[in-house]
């Protein structure tokens, strides 16, 4: 199959695949498990009225979002004609839209392939009726955007990064792996500046945009986490706690969930320590090391997080589509991990949710499975970044390490 031909298979399945799913979230066709739209209907739209009042959710503990969110969130007002919930599908489906058209841009020429177009049109319907049903998809689009045009334009990527970053926080890991000198200065520059303009704004505008610090610290164990799996093996064997919904999730209370929170911690401390690292001895900078590293990085803080959501699942589709834009990248593998982990992910939510709450073996063996095959793809993406950006790893360039050779164009 040619190249255009390829695109044009992969433009068919996107349609047949997200007409599926706007029929799932309108509940045209109704699917089992709970009801994954009530954080739009209710959640979302009780947060726009407050926003529209003029202050962030202050004293709602489930809003846990840097303050650029209130975007997201006011954003249906952009389609009047269209009550606010369908309004909001519209433009999830939209920013899915972006990303396809972004990837299949991206995938041509010298060097470049289809198969990051093929991940995304294949990972969101295997999410399902979670991509459009929570604002992560728009968030994911600002982070494929900045990724793909900082290939040639550093300064766009850190703008992007900053503005991602007071979306979700997550985007801002984007700037892990731009090249050394100029390309960091530019990009780290830029995501400096735009990060404070619109941090200040956001506090002028309106009082509480900071108030999400304190709900995020205060959070516990997830039951889909990492972490959660402790409690999931111990109430096989008469773990006094339980399970109930906690600052916006459901999340494990009673003996040791504080120490396992904390050792939660104590692990994504331990990533950003390794990420350091990597940092301070890579000298191989290619024009996929920004994607590569960025991948990386969002999984080691989403595998090590006290909180694993569904929605999470599609921050890392998105940057393994970037990464496999790059023909010869090393992310395949970790990649299609992902892609399997985002099958089970829709599995134990919201298909099997209540298998998950209960810790029956159904629910803790599709955690096993979907944690687990995190776990896998995290180390596997770790190592194949190292070896290729490292010296004397394995796989990095010995003739480039020298001089720190980015084998990209450095624009401005």
């Amino acid at each position: 199959m040619t190249g255009s031909a390829g695109a044009r298979c992969a433009v068919v399945v996107w349609v047949l695949t997200r007409v599926a799913l706007l029929l799932c979230v309108t509940k045209a066709i109704t699917l089992p498990g709970p009801d994954v739209t009530s954080d739009v209907s209710a959640i979302y739209h009780g947060w726009s009225e407050v926003l529209k009042s003029g202050t962030y959710p202050r004293e709602d503990v489930t809003w846990q979002y840097p303050p650029l969110a209130a975007l997201a969130v006011l954003s249906p007002g952009l389609l009047p004609m269209l009550d606010y919930t369908s309004a909001f599908f519209v433009l999830a489906c939209g920013c899915d839209l972006l990303v396809l058209g972004l990837l299949l841009y991206a995938g041509r020429g010298e060097g470049r392939w289809q198969a990051g177009t093929w991940v995304w049109v294949a990972g969101v319907p295997l999410l399902g009726t979670t991509a459009y049903a929570r604002y992560d998809v728009m968030v994911t689009a600002v982070a494929v955007a900045a990724l793909l045009a900082g290939v040639r334009h550093p300064r766009v990527l850190g703008a992007g990064a900053a503005v991602g970053a007071l979306l979700k926080v997550w985007p801002a890991l984007l700037l892990a792996g731009t090249a050394r000198g100029r390309r960091t200065r530019l990009a780290w520059g830029a995501a400096a500046v735009t990060g404070t303009v619109l941090l200040a704004g956001c506090v002028l505008a309106a009082p509480g945009a900071l108030a999400f610090l304190g709900f995020q610290r205060d959070r516990g164990t997830e039951v889909e986490s990492l972490g959660g799996l402790v409690f999931h093996v111990a109430r096989q064997f008469g773990w006094s706690g339980r399970v109930e919904l906690h600052y916006g999730s459901l999340e494990f209370l009673g003996p040791r969930v504080e120490l396992v929170s904390t050792l939660a911690l104590g692990l994504s401390v331990l990533a950003l320590g390794w990420l350091v690292l990597w940092r301070l001895r890579a000298r191989e900078f290619t024009v996929s090391t920004p994607a590569d590293a960025a991948f990386a990085a969002v999984l080691l803080f989403t595998t090590t997080s006290r909180v694993i959501s569904p929605q999470y699942m599609l921050w890392l589709v998105g940057l393994a589509a970037v990464c496999l834009v790059f023909r010869g990248g090393r992310m395949v593998l970790p990649a299609v991990l992902v892609l399997v982990a985002t099958a089970v992910t829709q599995g134990e939510f919201p298909l099997g949710f209540v298998h998950v709450v209960s810790s029956d073996a159904t629910g803790v063996t599709l955690m096993f499975v979907r944690n687990g095959l995190l776990v896998a793809a995290t180390l596997i993406a770790c190592h194949r970044l190292w070896r290729r950006t490292v010296p004397g790893a394995g796989g990095a360039d010995a003739s480039a390490v020298g001089t720190g050779r980015v084998a990209e164009p450095v624009g401005s």
